[in-house]
C-alpha cells in the first residue's frame, strides 16, 4: 500500500473512532487554541469540527502524503498545474503587489498584469469624473455588465458585498440566455448614458453574445451605430471583440491562465471598478494578496485554506457527508454560496484523476446556502433535525457598516446560537421533563418528545471578520479558491479545467441546428417528444 493510501485509510479510520464534538472540548483542554487562527485579517474557528485530535493529525498526515506543499509551490511558480490544458493557474499574478515577479511557464507576467490594470483604472476613472463622455456628450449614469458563470457570478458577488463602499451609481447584470434578464438589465435606462461591459474569454459563448447582441441594437436604436462607442469588451479573444464593433481603446485582455471563475481580480471586473473605484477596488486585491502570502508561508497545521480543506475532506471522505451548507450572516454575502457552487463544484465535480484514472475517493460536496437569518426560516430544519449531518461554514461580520446597532447584535447572537444549537442539540431526556413541567400527559408526552429532540453533534466552521471592507473580502474570496486548489491536491484532481460543462452545450447547438433546418436527428423519444413540443412552429 502507498503511503497515500495509508494515509487515506488512517484517516477513515479516525473518522470512524470519533466522539460527540461537544465531547471533545473536556477530553482536549488546548482544543480552542489549536482549531482556531487569525489570517489576513481573519478569524477561523475549527474546533466545532467533527475531528478529534487524532483525526485532526490523520488529516495533516493525508496532507503531507499528498504533497499539498509541493503542489502550492508548483501553483506559485507557474507551473501547468492545469496539465489537460497545458496551462498554469495564475489568479495571484492578478493581484500581487506592484514589483511582483510572477512567471507562467518561465514567462514573465508581471509587468503586463500591471499594465492591464492601470489601463482598468485609469478608464474607470476617466468614466467616474466624466473625462470619457458618451456619444452624445454626456456622462454615463449606468453600467451594464453582461457575461456568464466566472464572468457573471464573480463580478456580481464583488459588486453585491462592496457597493456600500461606492458611491451612487447603477450597476446592473445580465448572465442568463433567458431574454427576460437582458430585458430586465435594460428596463429604465437611458441608452444615451449607458454604459455597456460584455465580458467573454473566448468572446464566442452563445448566452454571453445573445445578450451582447440585444444590448447593442437597443443602443444602435437610440443613437445608430454611434452606439457602439458605448461598448466595452473584456476577452481573451480581442480581435473577436473588435470584429462585433467594440472600440479598439475599449477592449480589455487577459491570458489564458486566467480560469473564468478565477478571474475577478482582473478586467473581467471592469464594470465594478468603475462602479466602485480603483481604490477600493485595489484594496480587495491588496487582501487576497495577503491571504496569498499566508497561504504560501504557513505551515499545514496553522495554514487556513489548508485546514478549511482538511475539514470538508474529513467530513466528505472520512464520514461520508455529501452535501454542506454555507450561511454568511451578512446580507451582503448572500451571493456567496452561488459563487462558492461555481468554484468548488465546477473545479472539483470529477470523478477521474488528472492522470485520466478513476478517482478511488469521493469529490467535490454539493454546496448550498443563504444569508442569514433567512435560511434559518427556510433550510435549517433540515440541519437541526434531518437525517443528514451536513456540515456548516458560517460567517459573521462583528461591525455593522450601516443600520441599527441593536439589530446587528440580534443577527451575530443568531450566528453564535446556531453554530452552539448545532453541536450540543437538545436531549430527550431534557425536552420530556419540560413538557412534564408543562402537565402533558405520558401519552402527550411520547409523540412530542422525539419531534423536540435535536440531535446535535453537527459541526461547523466559523469565520468572522472584523468588518466588511474591501481587504478583507479580497482574503475571505482568496481563502475559498485555495482551500478549492489544496482539496483538488488531496483527491488527484485537476482543479482548473471544466470538461464537464461541454456536452450539454454542444448538443444544445445540435438542438438549435435542427430546429432551424426543419430536420430532426435521431434522439431518443423523450428528446424528440420535448423538442416537438418546445421547438419553433
Amino acid at each position: 500500500m502507498s503511503e497515500l493510501a495509508e494515509a487515506w485509510a488512517a484517516l477513515q479510520a479516525a473518522a470512524l473512532r470519533g466522539r460527540r464534538i461537544e465531547s471533545l472540548f473536556a477530553d482536549e483542554p488546548d482544543r480552542l487554541a489549536k482549531l482556531s487562527l487569525d489570517a489576513a485579517g481573519l478569524h477561523l474557528d475549527f474546533s466545532k469540527q467533527s475531528w478529534s485530535r487524532e483525526g485532526f493529525g490523520a488529516t495533516l498526515d493525508l496532507a503531507r502524503a499528498a504533497g499539498v506543499e509541493a503542489a502550492r509551490d508548483r501553483l506559485f511558480a507557474g507551473d501547468p498545474v492545469n496539465a489537460s490544458e497545458n496551462r498554469a493557474a495564475l489568479h495571484m499574478a492578478l493581484r500581487a503587489p506592484k514589483g511582483a515577479d510572477f512567471r507562467a511557464a518561465g514567462i514573465p507576467v508581471s509587468a503586463e498584469v500591471e499594465a492591464t490594470r492601470d489601463a482598468v483604472a485609469a478608464f474607470a476613472n476617466a468614466v467616474r469624473d466624466g473625462l470619457r463622455l458618451s456619444a452624445t456628450g454626456q456622462r454615463f449614469n449606468a453600467v451594464v455588465h453582461i457575461g456568464i458563470g466566472g464572468s457573471d457570478l464573480g463580478p456580481r458577488l464583488v459588486w453585491e458585498a462592496l457597493k456600500p463602499l461606492a458611491t451612487h451609481r447603477e450597476l446592473r447584470f445580465a448572465a442568463n440566455v433567458d431574454p427576460g434578464e437582458i430585458a430586465q438589465a435594460l428596463a429604465g435606462l437611458n441608452p444615451m448614458r449607458t454604459l455597456v461591459v460584455v465580458v467573454s474569454k473566448t468572446f464566442t459563448t452563445q448566452e454571453t453574445l445573445t445578450n451582447a447582441e440585444t444590448a447593442r441594437a437597443w443602443l444602435r436604436a437610440a443613437m445608430g451605430t454611434a452606439g457602439d462607442a458605448h461598448l466595452c469588451a473584456v476577452s481573451a479573444a480581442p480581435d473577436l471583440a473588435r470584429a462585433f464593433g467594440v472600440p479598439a481603446d475599449q477592449v480589455f485582455g487577459f491570458r489564458d491562465w486566467v480560469g473564468g471563475r478565477y478571474s475577478l481580480w482582473s478586467a473581467v471586473s471592469l464594470s465594478t471598478v468603475i462602479g466602485l473605484g480603483p481604490q477600493v477596488f485595489d484594496a480587495m486585491l491588496a487582501g487576497a494578496a495577503a491571504m496569498d502570502a499566508h497561504f504560501r508561508s504557513a505551515p499545514l497545521e496553522r495554514n487556513a485554506p489548508v485546514l478549511l480543506a482538511l475539514a470538508h475532506v474529513f467530513n466528505r471522505n472520512g464520514l461520508g457527508r455529501p452535501i454542506r451548507a454555507v450561511v454568511p450572516y451578512a446580507q451582503r454575502l448572500r451571493l456567496l454560496p452561488a459563487f462558492l457552487q461555481q468554484l468548488e463544484m465546477e473545479s472539483n465535480g470529477k470523478r477521474v484523476g488528472a492522470c485520466g484514472g478513476p478517482l478511488a475517493q469521493a469529490t467535490a460536496a454539493a454546496v448550498f446556502g443563504d444569508a442569514g437569518t433567512n435560511g434559518q426560516h427556510a433550510f435549517f430544519q433540515l440541519l437541526h433535525q434531518g437525517t443528514d449531518v451536513i456540515p456548516v461554514d458560517i460567517l459573521a461580520v462583528r461591525e455593522a457598516t450601516d443600520g441599527d446597532p441593536a439589530a446587528q447584535a440580534k443577527l451575530l447572537a443568531n450566528a453564535v446560537a446556531q453554530a452552539e444549537a448545532l453541536m450540543v442539540g437538545r436531549p430527550e431526556a431534557e425536552v420530556r421533563a419540560e413538557l412534564a413541567g408543562r402537565g402533558l400527559d405520558p401519552a402527550a408526552i411520547d409523540a412530542l418528545a422525539p419531534q423536540r429532540t435535536f440531535p446535535g453533534d453537527r459541526p461547523t466552521s466559523f469565520l468572522c471578520l472584523e468588518r466588511l471592507d474591501a481587504m478583507s473580502f479580497g482574503a475571505l474570496v482568496a481563502l475559498y479558491e485555495h482551500k478549492t486548489f489544496v482539496e483538488g491536491v488531496l483527491w488527484g484532481i485537476n482543479s482548473f479545467d471544466q470538461w464537464g460543462v461541454e456536452l450539454g452545450k454542444t448538443l444544445a447547438g445540435r438542438v438549435l441546428a435542427e430546429w432551424g433546418a426543419g430536420a430532426r436527428g435521431p434522439h431518443d423519444p423523450s428528446t424528440a417528444d420535448l423538442m416537438r413540443r418546445l421547438g419553433p412552429g
